[in-house]
């Protein structure tokens, strides 16, 4: 079964940014309909971030990030990319990628393989 490792978090500044990365072992990511990011803050729920299908031509991302963040993919390395600007102390949380099944899934149920995650922190 395919393996996720999630790289790139630390520390930031409030308006810097930070590039997370996704590598894939044991599979490949192109298979699945979509690559989505997550992220889940202390006391909170997991929540969808943005996905990217397959090909990499769509993209759909949570209102909370649009036009900040971005997700981008290179099949041939299989990995994807989650491309955080702007970034903001709410966005502080561990950042998972996930795979899922098809294209709008934005719920934790519709995702099935997961990495460990990433630790972004953004002080004020």
């Amino acid at each position: 079964q395919v393996q996720l490792a999630e790289s790139g978090g630390g520390l930031v500044q409030a308006g810097g940014s930070l590039r997370l990365s996704c590598a894939a072992s044991g599979g490949t990511l192109s298979t699945y309909p979509t690559m989505g990011w997550f992220r889940q803050a202390p006391g909170k729920e997991r929540e969808f971030v943005g996905a990217i299908t397959s090909s990499g031509i769509s993209t759909y991302y949570a209102d909370s990030v649009k036009g900040r963040f971005t997700i981008s993919r290179d099949n041939a390395k299989n990995t994807v990319y989650l491309q955080m600007n702007s970034l903001k102390p709410d966005d502080t949380a561990v950042y998972y990628c996930a795979t899922g099944g098809f294209f709008g899934a934005s719920h934790v149920r519709e995702y099935s393989y997961w990495g460990q995650g990433t630790q972004v922190t953004v002080s004020s």
